[in-house]
């Protein structure tokens, strides 16, 4: 089995230089290659890995068309049995692969695999994008075993095991090049943020099971390219996370959870302004503005066979987080 390690860049040199050194020493495994996806960088990220890596393999998109654009265009040009679609700002640890391709190996269903991912800052900490496996609620609310909203767990070996989960993600997410070609990779609409949550979703619909497996460990700084406090990142993710909602929703609930969705979404823009925000409260009314502009294109996406209630463990997250006060995923 050939694994290509791909990591999409742009402008990272630093970040490079601090992470590539972990990935190609704990990568020596047979049949691993390592592939920098350079976004049309205009610092000296792509002279730095030939000058220092010479043996890693560069493939340079023509522009910065974000994480889905770039992994499509850059994958087009990748062999491999799997990819591993790795973020710029992860450090891997020794053994991270051994565990995650014995799951390919013997499970022809699993299609998709995540780590753990902790934080790199608090290596005691789960990382907020992706922690021990995703999970979205009724109404498209993402969450993970190990964080919640903003409530982040410590790592206590209580996410050690192998389980199914709904999304990877993005940050450390392994895939089968059979399944991402058949899926025709990532919605390029979606820009950055939940991709993964809507290729998962698509992949779940054609009757793939997706593993998270605890017993890998990666450590993710987490927002390196795009900041928690950016309101274009409130924008991306209230926005995406309608479009993925319109996708693959069965055809008898759409209308009633995309109704109830937008409510809560505007209920999120009034708790901002109340936080003295006001400037995350307008990215959502333009998320929503925009989803409206392309509702079309969504709807003609969609699948004729959308399964059936497969994308929640909790009805609503939002009523168990802040009215329930369940502030951590085994307490769900």
């Amino acid at each position: 089995m050939k694994i290509a390690i791909v990591i999409l860049n742009w402008n990272g040199k630093i970040l490079l230089e601090k992470f590539i050194p972990s990935i190609v020493t704990y990568s020596t495994l047979p049949n691993i290659e390592i592939v920098v996806a350079d976004n049309a960088s205009t610092d000296d990220s792509v002279p730095f890995i030939k000058q220092n890596y010479p043996k890693i393999t560069i493939i340079k998109n023509d522009k910065n068309g974000g994480y889905a654009k770039g992994y499509n265009e850059a994958l087009q040009h990748v062999v491999a049995d799997v990819y591993c679609l790795i973020n710029s700002d992860i450090e891997v640890t020794d053994g991270w692969l051994n565990p995650i391709i014995s799951i390919f190996e013997k499970e022809r269903k699993t299609s998709i695999v995540q780590p753990k991912i902790l934080d790199y800052k608090n290596k005691s900490l789960f990382e907020y994008a992706g922690a021990g496996g995703g999970f979205i609620d009724k109404y498209g609310y993402p969450y993970c075993r190990g964080r919640i909203f903003n409530t982040i767990e410590t790592n206590l070996d209580q996410f050690n095991d192998v389980s199914e989960i709904f999304w990877a993600s993005g940050a450390c997410f392994f895939i089968r090049s059979s399944v991402f070609h058949e899926l025709n990779g990532f919605d390029e609409d979606y820009f950055a943020h939940q991709e993964e949550i809507d290729l998962c979703w698509r992949a779940k619909n054609n009757n793939n099971t997706i593993k998270y497996v605890g017993t890998s460990t990666v450590y993710h700084i987490g927002g390196a390219t795009l900041k928690e406090k950016n309101p274009k990142k409130t924008f991306l993710n209230f926005r995406n996370s309608l479009f993925s909602l319109t996708k693959n929703l069965p055809k008898h609930k759409l209308l009633t959870i995309l109704f109830i969705r937008l409510v809560l979404d505007g209920i999120a823009g009034v708790k901002f302004l109340f936080e003295l925000k006001p400037i995350h409260t307008l990215a959502i009314i333009k998320a929503h503005f925009n989803f409206y502009f392309y509702v079309p294109k969504m709807l003609k996406k969609r699948k004729v066979n959308q399964q059936k209630n497969n994308y929640f463990t909790v009805k609503s997250i939002v009523w168990k987080y802040f009215i329930s006060g369940k502030k951590t995923f085994n307490k769900l």
